[in-house]
């Protein structure tokens, strides 16, 4: 029996491999764009950086060291330069399918950083598997830029795995909407009509303000945002502002918010306030051919006839009067009951010439 060389002793002691086995190896050499390993064959084995991770120009320095062990797949035995090309990422791909799988099977909610908004959504990566979620599951609202999702840690679901069309869909909207369902049946056991809350305005019309209760949106009416007159809810709210408001009503799953306080109801003392006879100071808010109106406090106006503006002929109040300019009459007419109340001028004006002409006789 013919003894082996030292050639063939060297030969038969290192051992074979073949595309896609599963090999070991330490790490003898880094780089930014490689990685070098001594798995135990007669050749090293080589991992590119697009072999290693799905992170786009990553350093690869900054992710492995020297002395490192780490568990790869083989591509090719020989690359043609004598070298094994190994593969990190699809061995960690692979495992990490599995990995999928059962969280799609469980309904697991997982957790991942945002690596690249793509177009029409954005692309995560869990166990080196990209997953894709697409803009319309994204959020529970439309969403028009999702720029600012980019490097943000989400929470997400499967919704679809099919890894051998590499289609694995993530879900973030049913998990918002799940939330939003539990807070408002939260927020609904707990208010009553006539509580006061608190929330932040999340959205601004022309009709009103939708504030944000937390589980719920509340209608704040531009007839309810104040005793006053409100003539565009955009120059009172804007969004971000936390508002507090008190419970008009409650109609399934619609709340209608005021501002109109009772206890602020500036009819509440009107009757002393403004009895006939009373000389008040007011501004022009808004005229007619019949008239103007004027303010004497938020949520008070009183009617300033056209015959009543001056002891001279009037034809429109447009023509002596302007838009917040300062009125003094006196209180000729008060109904609380349907609020109104009418002013003159005019009475003024020829009590002053009474006076005058008394002053002159004595």
């Amino acid at each position: 029996m013919s003894e082996l060389s030292f050639e063939q002793m060297l030969e038969k002691s290192i051992k074979t491999i073949r595309n896609g086995e599963i090999v070991e190896g330490t790490i003898i050499s880094v780089k930014a764009d490689e990685i070098i390993l001594n798995i135990g064959y007669k050749a090293d084995g080589i991992v590119t950086r697009n072999e290693y991770t799905n992170t786009p120009n990553a350093d690869l320095t900054t992710m492995v060291k020297v002395g490192d062990t780490m568990q790869a797949k083989v591509l090719k035995v020989n690359d043609g330069e004598g070298q094994v090309l190994l593969t990190y990422k699809r061995l960690a791909a692979e495992k990490g399918n599995k990995r999928l799988e059962e969280a799609y099977n469980n309904k697991e909610v997982l957790k991942a950083s945002v690596v690249q908004v793509v177009e029409g959504g954005l692309s995560v990566v869990v166990d080196e598997t990209r997953i894709f979620i697409p803009a319309s599951l994204v959020s529970d609202t439309y969403e028009k830029n999702l720029e600012k999702y980019a490097g943000q840690e989400i929470e997400f679901v499967i919704s679809e795995f099919n890894p051998k069309k590499r289609r694995i869909i993530g879900d973030r909207k049913q998990l918002l909407m799940a939330k939003k369902e539990q807070m408002q049946k939260e927020l609904f056991e707990k208010i009553s009509v006539g509580m006061t809350v608190e929330g932040t305005v999340k959205n601004v019309t022309d009709f009103g303000a939708f504030i944000d209760l937390g589980g719920a949106d509340g209608l704040l009416h531009i007839s309810e945002m104040s005793w006053g007159r409100v003539e565009n809810p955009k120059k009172v709210f804007k969004i971000g502002d936390n508002v507090k408001a008190f419970i008009k009503d409650i109609n399934g799953d619609k709340v209608a918010l005021s501002l109109k306080f009772p206890e602020k109801n500036p009819w509440t003392n009107a009757a002393e306030k403004y009895a006939v006879g009373n000389v008040v100071t007011g501004k022009v808010a808004r005229m007619t051919d019949f008239g103007a109106f004027i303010e004497l406090e938020p949520g008070v106006d009183a009617l300033l006839h056209v015959s009543q503006i001056s002891k001279e002929h009037v034809e429109k109040p447009a023509d002596v009067l302007k838009i917040g300019q300062e009125i003094t009459a006196k209180i000729v007419d008060f109904n609380e009951e349907e609020k109104k109340i009418s002013l003159s001028v005019k009475v003024l004006e020829n009590n002053a010439d009474v006076k005058e002409e008394t002053l002159k006789e004595e």
